[in-house]
């Protein structure tokens, strides 16, 4: 049973890499099974580098740990019960293992190495004992870089939590930048970093928040940008490259479709423009050859990566007209689902943000992968698929393995058709290692095609072998239940951002109070719903309006969505003797069934908002207070419920860029906020002082 954790708490169980005790001592070698025994050698070439070192004392601390047995690391095969690794840089795939009387791997680089090692891991970790197959296994990765945000704390990369990416297969990690060594959070020495990453495989990128000051038609704008981030890969060489986001960099472009005071001028008045980081202009080709320039004048074959993701909206042909202008040295990079349009219940909506609810990919990806296919030009997909997206802020991943699933396939099909090579699989929200990274994992080696069996396979490594068809059945019903989450701005930066926190507000805006520490805090989370943020944001691009005929439809799409959370949840708590894993597992899907509940009633509460302040009839405004109460009532007896959940893990409510923004003591606000609407601002409507 999880006992209630205190803040942060939950970053103990990110420093534990292995789980001990895993052996199960009555599960014996069949004739085709080769045991691991006590003492073992885990050979490594005589050339080894850091990574294969790092990650054979990794193999060694979990034989220890999980399986109770010692080994050791060494040059030279000391026994025939030994695993044995060498380089082969002229073969295709990864690595290749082949068990018999010993174990053999022979991989293309010290990366291959280091990943065959860890597959030994998950093997073990699924036998529940130190026993193999007589068999080769062959893998090839098909998407690298995986690039990954920390999800420890905001640009915090402790050992151990590299260890748990390289683990999970992925191999960059991206790290904020406002200059050199220097994070919105504050110092960090980049070469540190980018040298203790190295040594799990692991290279870095910098996420670009250098403004860029000067069009590049200015005569001294070469050298402003040399200065920016010439200087920056001059003082870390080890950079791998470096992501350049159009909101990030505040291009000043000269293109005539927007402008640089963005959507309003400096009167106020609507321009009907956006800002040029939300615009395809026709000058960042301009733009990026002085970056490039300064970049690789420093590092000749960094990797610049040029992200699309603002302006996925505007028309295909604007997009492609930019795409075929771009210097084809660099990478293109789009995310996979957004901007689709689609209907629910004849009701036209809009993938505002990262959603698993449409696993894509969606238009925007499609044509802008072919066109830089056309082009020569390399290209990433910005995935999630680390587990999470902005669907729920305050989670640590979106346990629906099967609508995962869908958008694996579409990977891998672009990476067929399109040649899509590499992939971001989160952002500032950043990674937290489940099942969902394992499952990513698995999908991701060109060899599995059996997408269903890997479900079942890491169902039964994390959470048990005796209730797999259980779970697997709960974990569909939640894939079902996120194809009928609203993925709109007004629900993911209202009430889906941080879940049974959000107030509902009716006369005043008010948000839970934010940790002075972070980034974000509560800056990114609208409480009136629909927060004119929206509506203002909507001007220039088409996204996130909520017209107040489709909320109904709206509504009854999370009813079914909590519908099936709910079945899946129940199904869940009815399984006895639980490992901890599994309490978590159930926990969060509680949370969520809490987290959905607060969107269906936030938007109950607008509908009947709107109703109630245009309505003059005294008798009229007396029923709609009433029933405004009783959704009071409602969300009050909800976000009680939730508190429980958020006690026992304290990673719920919590996302490294706002920190604590759902938390016991957020959801405690919460209570009193209702209370106040109650008292307070329904009866200024009863009262008619409105």
């Amino acid at each position: 049973m999880i006992k209630k954790e205190k803040r942060y708490e939950f970053r103990k169980r990110l420093l534990n890499i292995h789980r001990k005790g895993l052996r199960d001592i009555n599960i014996n070698p069949a004739g085709n099974e080769l045991l691991i025994k006590n003492g073992v050698s885990i050979v490594i070439p005589e050339n080894y580098t850091q990574v294969i070192f790092t990650a054979a004392r990794d193999l060694s601390d979990y034989l220890f740990e999980s399986m109770n047995i010692s080994a050791m690391v060494t040059k030279t095969s000391q026994t025939e019960n030994s695993i044995v690794s060498s380089i082969d840089e002229a073969q295709k795939e990864d690595y290749i293992i082949e068990i018999d009387k010993e174990i053999k791997i022979s991989a293309k680089n010290d990366r291959g190495i280091a990943q065959a090692f860890y597959c030994l891991e998950d093997m073990m970790t699924l036998k529940k004992a130190p026993i193999f197959k007589k068999e080769t296994i062959k893998h090839t990765y098909l998407f690298s870089p995986r690039m990954v945000h920390s999800g420890y704390g905001f640009d915090q990369y402790p050992n151990e939590h590299l260890s748990s990416i390289a683990h999970s297969g992925m191999d960059a990690i991206l790290v904020f930048v406002k200059g050199v060594n220097l994070t919105p959070a504050g110092f960090i020495d980049f070469n540190e970093l980018i040298y203790r990453a190295s040594r799990y495989g692991i290279d870095v990128y910098a996420y670009s928040y250098l403004v860029s000051e000067k069009h590049p038609e200015e005569k001294d704008a070469q050298e402003f940008y040399n200065n920016l981030y010439g200087t920056l890969f001059s003082e870390c060489p080890g950079l791998k490259g470096v992501v350049l986001v159009g909101e990030s960099v505040g291009f000043p472009s000269k293109d005539k479709n927007v402008s640089l005071n963005g959507k309003f001028d400096k009167d106020g008045f609507p321009t009907g423009k956006p800002a040029p980081g939300w615009w395809p202009c026709y000058d960042y080709p301009q733009w990026l050859e002085c970056v490039k320039k300064a970049v690789r004048d420093e590092k000749p074959d960094a990797d610049i990566v040029f992200w699309t993701y603002n302006w996925g909206y505007v028309d295909k042909e604007e997009r492609i007209k930019l795409i075929n202008t771009l210097p084809t040295d660099i990478t293109l990079m789009a995310t996979f689902e957004m901007f689709e349009k689609y209907k629910i219940g004849g009701v036209s909506e809009f993938t505002a943000d990262y959603s698993l609810a449409l696993p894509g990919p969606g238009e925007y990806f499609k044509s802008e992968a072919e066109a830089a296919k056309k082009r020569g030009i390399r290209m990433y997909a910005m995935s999630n698929t680390a587990g999470t997206t902005w669907d729920m802020g305050v989670v640590p991943y979106e346990p629906m393995p099967y609508q995962w699933i869908k958008r694996y396939k579409g990977l891998r099909d672009a990476h067929e058709k399109q040649g899509l090579c590499g992939l971001m699989e989160s952002h500032h929200y950043g990674f937290w290692p489940s099942f969902i990274s394992d499952l990513a994992k698995q999908c991701f080696i060109k060899e599995n095609t059996d997408f269903d069996k890997q479900v079942e396979k890491v169902v039964e490594s994390h959470f048990g072998k005796e209730f797999v068809g259980e779970i697997c059945e709960a974990l569909n019903f939640w894939s079902e239940a996120i194809t009928n989450y609203i993925p709109s701005d007004a629900d993911q930066w209202g009430a889906f951002r941080i879940g049974p926190s959000y107030p509902l507000c009716l006369i005043k805006e008010m948000k839970p109070k934010r940790e002075p520490h972070a980034l974000f805090g509560n800056g990114i989370v609208f409480t009136m719903y629909p927060a004119d943020y929206h509506s203002t944001n909507a001007l220039p691009t088409g996204r996130g309006m909520l017209p107040y005929m489709r909320v109904e439809t709206e509504i009854a799409s999370l009813e079914k969505m909590y519908e099936l959370m709910r079945t899946g949840a129940d199904l869940l708590s009815a399984i006895k003797d639980k490992n901890e894993e599994l309490e978590y597992l159930a926990n969060m899907g509680e949370y969520i069934c809490c987290y959905v509940r607060t969107g269906i009633n936030a938007k109950k509460w607008y509908k009947l908002s709107a109703k109630i302040k245009s309505e003059d009839n005294p008798e009229n405004i007396v029923c709609l207070a009433d029933k405004m109460e009783e959704i009071l009532e409602n969300e009050k007896n909800n976000a009680t419920e939730a508190l429980k959940f958020v006690q026992k893990d304290s990673r719920l409510g919590w996302e490294p860029s706002m920190d604590y923004m759902g938390d016991a003591e957020r959801i405690k606000w919460k209570l009193k906020h209702l209370e106040y609407v109650k008292d307070f601002e329904l009866q200024c409507f009863r009262k008619n002082i409105i």
